[in-house]
């Protein structure tokens, strides 16, 4: 099995999943600066502090993109593998989409694009993903990336002072073939 992350970019149709440059900071504090997009992610604070997207873009994080539209270059949110387990060979993904963009297809297109690389170069057997219950928008994401309802977590994470509940959501390397 490979578990080394090494490509440096994906493509899609429309998209361009990179590594993060410092020349990322300013749009990703723009559209990760947008209480709507804190709002349902775990990872990203509101306010945002001063310094956060300049340590986002410059993490050594080999399995965190920058999502860029194709023909413009123009980032448009970010998507990740994540909480890698060689043992039983699965992994996490997330991604978020700046609001200026919803509506466009661009979280499937991204997710879909990390999930093919992850059960093609990356071989993981179970790719996971998990949202906030009051956001279905994720979860239609991730219905059409063929990936199943698990399970519900009451309570499992802390927002706004406020605990939520999330669901799970999975795709095993059997359902391929399915």
């Amino acid at each position: 099995m490979r578990w080394t992350m090494t490509t440096d970019e994906l493509q899609t149709d429309r998209l361009v999943l990179r590594r993060f440059t410092p020349a990322d900071a300013e749009p990703f504090a723009e559209l990760a600066g947008d209480r709507a997009i804190s709002d349902t992610m775990i990872s990203i604070p509101h306010p945002l502090p001063e310094d956060f997207a300049d340590q986002w873009v410059r993490a050594d994080r080999p399995s965190r993109f920058a999502v860029c539209d194709r023909a413009t270059e123009t980032l448009v949110g970010s998507a990740e593998l994540r909480e890698l387990d060689p043992e039983h060979s699965q992994i996490e993904l997330s991604f978020w989409i700046g609001r200026p963009y919803w509506g466009r297809g661009y979280a499937t297109e991204a997710a879909a694009a990390l999930v093919r690389y992850a059960f093609g170069t990356l071989d993981i057997n179970r790719i996971y993903a998990f949202h906030m219950a009051r956001n279905p928008a994720s979860g239609r994401v991730l219905s059409k990336l063929g990936m199943r309802q698990e399970g519900l977590l009451r309570q499992r994470v802390r927002k706004w002072g406020r605990f939520e509940d999330t669901l799970i959501w999975a795709i095993v390397r059997d359902d391929l073939s399915s």
